[in-house]
This record gives C-alpha cells, sequence and structure tokens, in this order.
C-alpha cells in the first residue's frame, strides 16, 4: 500500500468526504471491471459496484491495513456481494441479442462470432477452480502483474504463476475440446 492510499484511508475513516471521493475515483473502474466480469451482465455490475463502496463508507472505520492495498479489501467486498447474488437467483444471465448488435457495426457477423467467444471464455472460466479463475481475471482482464496479484489473493508469486498456468492449460483443453 502506497503512502498516499494510507494517508488517503486515513482521512476516510476520519470522514473526510475528498478522501472517499479520490479513493473511489482510484477503484471504481477496478472494481467494477472485477465485476463485469463475473456477471457479465452491466446493470448487475453497477449495481454491485455502488453496493462495494456503499459498504466501503459504511465499514471504513473498521479496516485496518494488513500488508494487502485496500483494492484487496474492496474485491473480498465484490466477491462476497457476487457470491449472495448467486445465491439469492439463477445463475443464468440473460443477455439481449440487441446489446451486441450495433447497427452501423462494419460487419454484424463479427460482433455476433466476438459475442460468442465471450460467451464461451465466460462458461469455460467457469470450469476452473475458484483460484484459478481469480488469477486469471486479475493478471488477463484486470492487466496485473504476479507480485499485484498474489498481495490481494494473499499468496505466493509461485503459487500466482502455478495457479495462472493450471488455468491457462484448462481453459486450452476446453477450447480444443470445442474445436
Amino acid at each position: 500500500m502506497s503512502d498516499e492510499e494510507s494517508r488517503l484511508i486515513r482521512e476516510a475513516q476520519a470522514g473526510d468526504p475528498a478522501a472517499f471521493a479520490e479513493l473511489y475515483r482510484r477503484c471504481q473502474p477496478k472494481v467494477y471491471r472485477y465485476i463485469y466480469f463475473r456477471v457479465n451482465n452491466e446493470a448487475t455490475a453497477e449495481d454491485l459496484t455502488s453496493e462495494v463502496f456503499v459498504r466501503l463508507v459504511e465499514h471504513i472505520r473498521a479496516y485496518h491495513h494488513r500488508g494487502r492495498p485496500l483494492l484487496a479489501w474492496l474485491y473480498t467486498i465484490a466477491r462476497n456481494l457476487i457470491t449472495d447474488t448467486y445465491r439469492r437467483k439463477d445463475r443464468t444471465v440473460e443477455l439481449p441479442l440487441d446489446d451486441f448488435l450495433v447497427a452501423d457495426a462494419p460487419d454484424p457477423s463479427q460482433t455476433v462470432h466476438r459475442s460468442l467467444e465471450q460467451d464461451r471464455l465466460a462458461h469455460a472460466l467457469d470450469d476452473l477452480t475458484d483460484d484459478q479463475r481469480e488469477v486469471i481475471r486479475l493478471k488477463f482482464f484486470e492487466e496485473m502483474d504476479n507480485s499485484a496479484t498474489a498481495r490481494i489473493l494473499g499468496k505466493t508469486v509461485g503459487a500466482v504463476k502455478a495457479l495462472q498456468h493450471r488455468g491457462i492449460s484448462a481453459l486450452a483443453r476446453v477450447f480444443a475440446g470445442d474445436a
């Protein structure tokens, strides 16, 4: 955690709205992306992202630095909210085809193909272990390096590398079997 982040957290714990705003500005896009790639629904991702930051405001005074960045805590909150959401409703997420087809797209068939590939990837990710899935998402969707991924997940860099290798191998097997 940077000195700047520590300062912002202390100020937010003291109730400074500007500190909350800055933490939101820094973390919101990453939290939203993290959630979106798990729920694959824009409205749900927006709702859950909002709830993550509501909980940040409600519980910031209880936050204690434990060697991990604030973002790791926010990802934990997000993961728990996603789990709760799936428990409350069916895991099937319906995406209207209109969301993917754009009238002025140069080639609608490419748009449909990309959408189908994204759906295949989402289903293939569901077949990974939770740890493998988290590593793949953080490394490739969030574009984090091994060290940052290890800090967020509370694992060693070696464990992250092993999980990444096993996850990619499993995805390759799934896609090779679909070919």
